[in-house]
């Protein structure tokens, strides 16, 4: 067993360099990780020699890949505190990351999901390499894409935030950059130039100006009109019916996407996406908080990572099964404020 630190923070120069540090597992978050990074935030944020903080990810596959889904399926399972004291904590550092006084840079390569996507998204400066993978699948694990996704998904342009949340579709650099996921192409090999630029006290966007690169034509591009007219739906029902009146190999195939999903983790994620639009980040985040407790103590997320990644069989069973058995006040109750148990922000 490695004795390796999980997450390693490093002065370089004017940076403050974090590296998570769980490769094998696709640098997977856990509760210890989220509370060492807020506190050494804390710690930086004061310390006038710290102009940036820089986040990576160690080794080729990943950036982040998310949270420890076993590990809070495990701890939700046995009933202990560990998945809640986790949603918590996480939730507290993406906040953090969100309101930073510095820059906060965030360099991605590989896989770019869930928490992954939390403490990147929030900051101020995304800059990916030509292999980023970026996507938001929790509905797919009877989620929904939590880690401020009710901010910054109906902040993306047109319906977009709408697709990424309901399909999970998986994003290139490319596309990243033109959803507004990603702020900068920089080319893996100029990476570590790009942090010795920032370790020399040279502000962000001027090392950027220098070492950025142009990439070519995005794909969203094209469906584009298309997604902002049928995303724009106020029902899962609606976007599906439309989808299949499209007639087109793209309509069906994300519609067959779509049904393969927890239909409660849909319908959750259309409205705390709708919902988002008009709240502060924090107030999504308290929203998230509050929706993330009901979906702990429900069904859905248990069988979505049983079959995705305990037993692996692919074959979860929804329950309900269908949209029409998910029913509004079903929905409304994952929203109700939880009293003393809110998120301390």
């Amino acid at each position: 067993m490695s004795d390796a630190a999980e997450i390693i923070f490093e002065k370089r120069g004017a940076v403050g360099l974090i590296t998570l540090n769980r490769p094998k597992a696709l640098n997977a978050l856990t509760h210890a990780m989220c509370l060492s990074m807020k506190a050494k935030l804390d710690v930086w944020s004061k310390d006038d020699a710290v102009k940036c903080v820089v986040i990576q990810g160690e080794g080729e596959r990943a950036f982040c890949a998310g949270g420890d889904i076993r590990a809070l399926y495990e701890s939700g399972k046995a009933g202990t505190s560990y998945i809640v004291d986790f949603y918590r904590d996480e939730y507290i550092l993406n906040a953090a990351i969100k309101h930073y006084p510095k820059p906060f840079i965030a360099l991605l390569r590989g896989i770019v999901m869930g928490g992954g996507v939390g403490v990147s998204v929030h900051g101020s400066h995304r800059i990916a390499d030509e292999t980023m993978l970026f996507a938001m699948p929790e509905t797919g694990i009877g989620l929904f894409p939590d880690v401020g996704g009710s901010f910054f998904l109906p902040r993306l342009p047109g319906e977009l935030g709408m697709y990424l949340g309901l399909t999970g579709a998986r994003l290139k650099t490319a596309d990243a950059l033109y959803a507004g996921v990603a702020t900068h192409f920089v080319p893996a090999a100029n990476r570590e130039a790009l942090i010795e630029a920032f370790a020399s006290g040279k502000p962000p966007d001027a090392a950027l100006r220098e070492l950025s690169e142009a990439l070519p034509a995005a794909s969203l591009p094209e469906i584009r009109a298309d997604i902002d007219r049928i995303f724009a739906a106020n029902s899962v029902e609606t976007i599906l019916s439309t989808l299949d009146a499209e007639g087109t190999d793209w309509g069906r195939d994300t519609a067959k996407t779509i049904r393969a999903k927890s239909p409660t983790a849909t319908k959750l994620t259309l409205r705390q996406i709708r919902e988002g639009k008009s709240l502060s980040f924090d107030d999504c985040m308290r929203m998230e908080f509050r929706m993330v407790n009901r979906v702990i103590a429900g069904h859905e997320f248990y069988e979505g990572v049983r079959a995705s990644i305990i037993d692996k069989d692919g074959a979860p069973r929804w329950e309900p099964a269908q949209l029409a058995d998910v029913s509004d006040a079903d929905i409304d109750a994952y929203f109700a404020p939880l009293g003393e148990r809110e998120l301390p922000l």
